[in-house]
């Protein structure tokens, strides 16, 4: 099985990752279990949206393959649920919709990344790689850090070591996407970043990857921060042309 090391204080700790794959096809079901345990995951599967939703709060996943047509509960169903409860593990939606409002919903409820049927087993793979390396470099919640890896601007605060947000001492409820999306703008305020930059620094695409995720996850992020604060919101600025970069307002 494939172990990381995740590091809690002084010790590091070997733990095996496991995935839940949920779909109704049990060919599709078989295909992804075959590469995935290639690669020394241990692999949980669900047919329906019921089973896939109670697996998912019961279980702490390393991810969740989620196909978006199912029995029962539909994914979105299913998504929306375990991001209600504040279940944050990271989710991939399979689906044979392909449309620009598909993935914007998709990309709303909560889901981390998209992936249209038919899919090659092997994009599949690489992409739960790269998910899993970005979610392995945050900080798990339950860390009891003894220093703080803190983003303070005047408006807005990241709390790293939590990853926790904060608009003008208010919590802001962000995807784990959106969190390192707004996490890697803020740490290099006024620098502009293209799409193509920000999907391989925060996605890790570098050969493949829809330019408009980068987009609808702007705009999603802005949506929240302008709940709680416009100013927050404000400091995330489209560069017309180029991409984005996170701005301070002069004070």
């Amino acid at each position: 099985m494939k172990e990381r090391t995740i590091r809690k204080g002084s010790l590091s700790v070997e733990e095996t990752v496991k995935l839940l794959v949920v779909d109704d096809e049990d060919r599709i079901r078989r295909l992804l279990n075959m590469y995935l345990s290639r690669e020394g995951y241990e692999i949980d599967e669900a047919i329906d949206g019921q089973e896939a939703l109670e697996k998912a709060l019961m279980n702490e996943y390393d991810c969740i393959l989620l196909d978006l047509m199912l029995p029962e509960k539909d994914g979105l169903e299913v998504l929306e649920e375990l991001r209600e409860k504040k279940k944050m593990t990271p989710v991939i939606l399979l689906t044979a919709k392909g449309e620009e409002s598909d993935r914007v919903t998709g990309f709303e409820t909560g889901a981390d990344d998209y992936i249209v049927k038919p899919f090659s087993p092997r994009e599949v793979v690489l992409r739960v790689k790269a998910l899993l390396r970005r979610s392995a470099s945050l900080p798990n919640a339950n860390t009891h850090a003894t220093s703080k890896d803190l983003v303070v601007y005047p408006q807005l605060t990241i709390d790293h070591d939590a990853h926790r947000v904060t608009a003008e001492g208010q919590e802001v409820n962000l995807t784990p996407k959106e969190y390192e999306l707004l996490y890697f703008l803020a740490k290099s305020p006024d620098k502009v970043f293209d799409r193509e930059q920000l999907l391989k620094e925060v996605w890790h695409y570098e050969f493949f990857g829809d330019l408009r995720t980068v987009d609808t996850h702007v705009k999603r992020l802005r949506e929240k921060l302008s709940r709680v604060s416009e100013q927050a919101a404000k400091m995330i600025v489209t560069v017309w042309g180029v991409g984005y970069k996170f701005e301070v307002p002069n004070e």
